[in-house]
């Protein structure tokens, strides 16, 4: 069992002021993994006094000192590995395979790429008339999700880091135990007192705490847009500037060239990576309608040699659903989908044998509208659609024809129809042919998917303000 019930706050580990705890759940299991503290009010209070205290002093540190800490950290991260996978697959359900390659690599890499990109980086440009100055917007509140643990959590503090901003960190209560393994490493990494302070607890109390506080000075949420749009209205109370990376219904689209196979193997990992729960996977698949028949053969004969089951096994690619009520959620979207489109594979329920555990059967639709529900909701989890089109043209209006625009992804050949249709797809991030990630590349979304970007230098400049000096005397 893990009982975390302490808040890390100003430098200490420190009891919390209410007695209410909130239970963790294995998902893998349905048993309780451990309890953390249900965070106060006065938990938080105490926590953003700290970092404001902290501000003067931290804002004001050096390029240098801020590289060094971030080095710090990787080292600790990276000495903190085994335990960090561990406990994800405990927490999440995620496969060991993919809490090392994914989810560790991904915290890892944002650290490093913070370092990078701050050795690089300006504070100050002249502009002839005046100054430019990049400064620390203050004390900013983070809130993170469960289906990251740590990419989530560390892309935003590591441009905090790099920006001087101090931090009150708010994880997701399903999965917050990696978080506090982040904070015993920032701890150990010199980070100074109150420029890094954590506090477990509901979002009600703490999120709704840390996006109407009147001396947190910036918000960056990720999760769903219901509550983003609750965040942005709280911090409108204080003219709050905030960055939101909220859902997605990203669109995969398949081009007449496309190797057929590639173009299968691409849909269904979008959908099994992370059992489905990532807000970027693309979940409408577009296909000519020539292919229809064949696509169809193929990413039904594919699917298997994605294995799903028990975390801890070795082969596993795809585990359980976080909790039962993203279980349950999922089950609701496939019984519309059976009413909407063709069932290709999957269906409703648990899969056999594994009946202990929030596994959901993964399931294909074909035959789909592009403005059904199953087309244009979010369902978080691993169910995709298939979508034919005519012409190149209908394929991106229908791509397009989503409040969201997180990401997009382009499968083919001839190199000017990818650029093309990379180009014309409204989404924050476009990967053509399974490009691999690039940490240094902007991650955010268009319309209803957010505001603002994470990554490399873009994340760094979340956190900093603008100051334009005119008449400065030459130094």
């Amino acid at each position: 069992m893990r009982n975390q019930l302490k808040h890390y706050i100003n430098g200490e580990w420190i009891e919390s002021t209410g007695p209410e705890t909130i239970e963790v759940i294995n998902p893998a299991t349905e048993q309780v993994l451990g309890e953390i503290s249900s965070g106060t009010e006065e938990d938080l209070e105490k926590a953003v006094k700290a970092a404001r205290a902290a501000f003067p002093a931290y804002s004001r540190s050096t390029k240098e000192e801020r590289i060094q800490w971030l080095k710090n950290i990787v080292k600790g991260y990276e000495a903190r590995k085994d335990e960090l996978i561990d406990v994800m697959t405990d927490e999440l359900g995620a496969p060991l395979s993919v809490s090392d390659e994914v989810h560790y690599h991904m915290g890892l890499g944002h650290f490093k790429q913070a370092v990078e990109s701050l050795s690089d980086f300006s504070f100050s440009e002249d502009r002839g008339g005046h100054t430019l100055l990049k400064e620390s917007i203050g004390v900013s509140g983070l809130i993170t999700p469960w289906n990251f643990p740590t990419n989530q959590a560390s892309t935003k503090i590591a441009s905090a880091i790099a920006a001087g901003s101090p931090v009150i960190l708010k994880p997701a209560s399903k999965t917050p135990f990696a978080a506090m393994i982040l904070a015993e490493i920032i701890d150990e990494a010199g980070v100074p007192k109150g420029a890094f302070n954590l506090v477990n607890g509901s979002g009600s109390v703490i999120g709704n705490g840390i996006s109407s506080h009147h001396d947190i000075d910036f918000v960056s949420f990720t999760g769903s847009g219901t509550v983003g749009k609750k965040i942005m209205k709280n911090a409108a109370e204080t003219i709050k500037k905030v960055a939101l990376e909220l859902g997605g219904k990203s669109p995969i689209v398949v081009l007449e060239d496309a190797d057929v196979e590639k173009a299968a193997k691409t849909a269904i990992s979008n959908i099994m990576t992370n059992t489905g729960q990532v807000c970027s996977a693309g979940t409408r698949v577009f296909i000519p309608q020539s292919m229809k028949k064949s696509f169809e053969k193929t990413i039904v004969d594919l699917l298997p040699t994605f294995p799903y089951g028990d975390p801890r096994k070795e082969g596993i690619v795809t585990g359980p659903l976080v909790s039962k009520d993203q279980w349950d959620t999922v089950q609701s979207y496939i019984k519309k989908g059976e009413k909407e489109a063709t069932l290709l594979v999957g269906g409703t329920g648990k899969p056999e044998g594994l009946e202990t555990g929030y596994y959901a059967k993964p399931t294909i639709f074909t035959d789909v509208s592009n403005d059904s529900v199953i087309a244009q909701e979010e369902i978080f989890g691993p169910v995709t659609t298939i979508i034919t089109y005519e012409d190149l043209e209908d394929a991106i209006e229908m791509a397009n024809d989503s409040v969201y625009g997180l990401a997009g992804f382009v499968v083919g050949k001839d190199p000017e129809t990818l650029r093309h249709v990379a180009s014309s797809i409204r989404s924050g991030r476009i990967k053509v042919n399974d490009a691999n990630t690039d940490f240094n590349g902007p991650f955010g979304g268009y319309k209803q998917s957010g505001i603002g970007r994470e990554w490399g230098d873009f994340g760094i400049e979340e956190y900093l303000e603008i100051k334009s000096v005119h008449g400065m005397p030459s130094a």
